[in-house]
């Protein structure tokens, strides 16, 4: 059961920061095409949350020694 949940928390932690990464880079993306200030104004807080969620740390339990 240990096992499992901790499968669980490095996935969905890994998962959240690949999506934001991904929503940060379209919006890069468009911010230097589309709409050049607010699209990077929006893209850089969302790629500082996702380098957050990869260097993010587990729970206690699921720490590797």
């Amino acid at each position: 059961m240990k096992n499992n949940f901790c499968l669980f928390e490095r996935f969905s932690k890994l998962s959240i920061a690949i999506t934001l990464l991904a929503f940060s880079a379209i919006l890069a993306i468009s911010g230097f095409t589309v709409f050049p200030f607010f699209g990077m104004l929006i893209a850089v807080p969302f790629f500082l949350v996702s380098v957050y969620f990869f260097r993010a740390h587990m729970s206690g339990a699921c720490e590797l020694e």
